[in-house]
């Protein structure tokens, strides 16, 4: 490794010092601020032009002075040291623990940035992940190696429903090593506190890793830690054949602190002034999630994004679309009136649905079912709409059922407790339920035979 350290520092622009006369300095390269006090500060390389290197501070610029300030460049990039002792830790958003637990002693070391997964290799997902949520299981399965998005809004109930998800996550019917990779970017202390406590009082701190990354912390270490938790992830799924799933809140905070560093590099702003490469940068970290052809291991991936002014045309929802398979979507109407966790499934869509469900896999009813709730809510939702203009006089005596099942629909479907963990055949039992409120006329979307072994018992 070779160290190269330079003396002349030009100029400190906010978390930015720019480092003239260097050579051989690479993109990404780790560097060493010498202050004049002795102390040492991290940083990295963001920019390299001509013989100018601009390196981002991972920390505050107080103190610097361009004169007796030197910078050390390390000749590497930001690598991870992982080991399987990392399960039941907690980390900050450059990999250093916050539990006050010892240092991991490192089994390997992997560059964060990782690298693409050849479409060639990648696997079809196949396998059903059960949340215990039955909006998610039940009508937009989540699949095994599926990259899945959460949009939320400002005081929504994201946070807690991303923990009930961490805690509850398996696989069902199989005896798989399982693990949850919990990344948390921007995150006040109150919310910081509110996730050690849940994972630490349920246990689920025991197959888990934390990386915290808090709002006070260097804008440098957003853009860090959603790499490092898919290091750690990819190192236990390919290298340890275990089945991971990715957690990250809130992605909006990643797109905030890339927005934040290209204004302070001074570059052309695109779409409501973030980056134009912030499609790239996305799917650089939706990518890594996937599953191997030769390769036990797995990685999925829920990602968790309030949308500003609850806009979902906003650049970030928009870019996420595109990349993502699906989207889960938190609806503040439902949320006002006390339904938790409040997804309103009419804008949710799972593009891998139908490989993970099916005979053997949920249940061979499940795709009729879910059409069949889907289809009768939006119709509820609709004669809603229509009863408040003429009245519900003026609806048919069908109308008026699905009427009743668009509330019963939120209160017992939607609905349920924050530690109420129900299964794909709980969920399933809950939808013939509320179906037997409709004529069995009506029934359109379920094949008759599935009515008859499964749904006859709920008809009087």
């Amino acid at each position: 490794m070779v160290v190269k350290e330079y003396q002349n520092v030009t100029e400190v622009a906010g978390p930015l010092v720019f480092v003239e006369g260097v050579s051989g300095v690479g993109y990404n390269e780790l560097a060493e601020i010498i202050l004049p006090s002795g102390e040492k500060r991290k940083g990295q390389v963001l920019e390299v032009s001509k013989n100018i290197a601009v390196v981002q501070i991972f920390g505050a610029t107080t103190g610097l002075d361009t004169n007796k300030t030197s910078v050390r460049f390390l000749g590497e990039t930001l690598h991870l040291s992982v080991s399987t002792d990392m399960l039941g830790r907690v980390f900050n958003g450059i990999g250093e623990p916050r539990d006050r637990g010892p240092a991991i002693i490192a089994e390997d070391k992997i560059d964060i940035l990782g690298s693409a997964i050849n479409p060639y290799a990648r696997a079809e997902p196949r396998d059903f992940i059960q949340t215990g949520i039955s909006t998610i299981d039940g009508m937009n399965t989540l699949v095994r190696g599926q990259k899945l998005p959460i949009f939320s809004g400002s005081g929504l109930p994201h946070n807690q429903l991303a923990a009930q998800i961490a805690r509850q996550a398996k696989v069902p019917g199989k005896e798989e090593d399982f693990a949850v990779i919990f990344a948390a970017v921007g995150i006040t202390h109150e919310e910081s506190s509110f996730f050690m406590r849940d994972f630490e009082r349920t246990g689920a701190l025991e197959r888990a890793v934390l990386f915290l990354n808090l709002a006070d912390d260097p804008s440098i270490e957003r853009l860090i830690t959603p790499r490092m938790a898919l290091t750690t992830a990819e190192y236990l799924a390919y290298e340890k054949d275990m089945q991971i799933l990715v957690i990250i809140t809130d992605m909006t905070n990643y797109c905030e602190a890339l927005r934040e560093l290209a204004s302070a590099r001074e570059e052309v702003p695109g779409r409501r002034g973030y980056p134009g490469y912030m499609y790239t940068d996305l799917a650089s970290i939706y990518e890594r999630a996937g599953c191997i052809k030769g390769r036990k291991g797995t990685i999925t991936q829920l990602s968790i994004l309030s949308m500003p002014g609850d806009d979902i045309t906003n650049p970030i929802p928009d870019l996420t679309g595109y990349i993502t398979e699906g989207q889960i979507v938190l609806g503040r109407d439902l949320h006002r009136r006390g339904i938790y966790p409040s997804i309103d499934v009419l804008p949710c869509l799972s593009r891998l649905m139908n490989l993970g469900i099916g005979k053997e896999k949920t249940r061979e009813d499940h795709r009729g079912v879910a059409d069949q709730l889907y289809a009768a809510y939006a119709e509820g939702r609709d004669l809603r709409s229509l009863s408040a203009v003429v009245g519900e006089e003026a609806l048919t005596e069908t109308d008026k059922k699905y009427l009743k099942f668009a509330d019963l629909f939120e209160q017992r479907f939607v609905t349920q407790g924050r530690q109420e963990d129900r299964s794909i055949e709980q969920t399933l039992e809950l939808g013939w339920e509320l179906l037997s409120a409709l004529p069995e006329s009506e029934l359109k979307r379920i094949k008759r035979d599935y009515i008859e072994k499964y749904g006859k018992k709920y008809r009087k």
